[in-house]
């Protein structure tokens, strides 16, 4: 009896109970389906990590065009484009955000400092009615107008990555020169 209460707590001890498959290992002296199946919840345990984010970033997107359509719409339209009557009641010139140029050249700091503060006519987003990540998720919605192409922010400010899509021209580039045309009757 002492024989086998001692071969069960050495068997405990080194782990070597054949009835473990956590444990066991096959003839190759490799572990079994237990490291197979360590891998799989590893794998499953990132893909449900990036479905999680995923499903945080849209309801983060979807909360940030609520205060804006609460908030921002009435004088900046639902579409951004800042034509609308109260703007033009206001004689306010509204920035048309479906310009991709319009927030090239703004940091999302710089963005969410106007927002927060206010400019011009345009009151502040006090800190009651949203708080600073809603502020944040407005900048990332604002940014999200612009027909589809995000316009790229200053370098250091952090903001959505920019579409593969062509950039628009800049209003700053000079037209290139129209084609040479020859004197008539040569």
């Amino acid at each position: 009896m002492l024989r086998l209460f001692l071969l069960l707590s050495v068997v405990a001890f080194w782990g070597l109970n054949p009835l473990n498959a956590q444990n066991s290992t096959s003839h190759h002296g490799t572990r079994s389906h237990s490291a197979a199946t360590s891998s799989k919840s590893a794998a499953s345990t990132q893909e449900s990590a990036a479905a999680s984010a995923a499903a945080a970033a849209a309801a983060a997107m979807a909360q940030a065009k609520a205060v804006y359509q609460r908030d921002c719409a009435l004088c900046h339209g639902d579409n951004g484009n800042g034509q609308t009557d109260v703007g033009k009641s206001m004689n306010m010139v509204m920035p048309d955000w479906t310009n991709p140029n319009t927030l090239a050249g703004k940091s999302d700091s710089e963005l969410f400092d106007i927002i927060r503060k206010g400019k011009g006519q345009m009151p502040s987003e006090d800190a009651g009615r949203a708080k600073d990540s809603e502020v944040h998720g407005l900048v990332a919605y604002i940014r999200t107008l612009s027909k589809g192409h995000p316009a790229t922010p200053l370098p250091g400010s952090a903001a959505p990555a920019p579409s593969n899509a062509e950039p628009a021209p800049s209003e700053s580039q000079p037209a290139p020169p129209p084609p040479a045309q020859s004197a008539p009757g040569k």
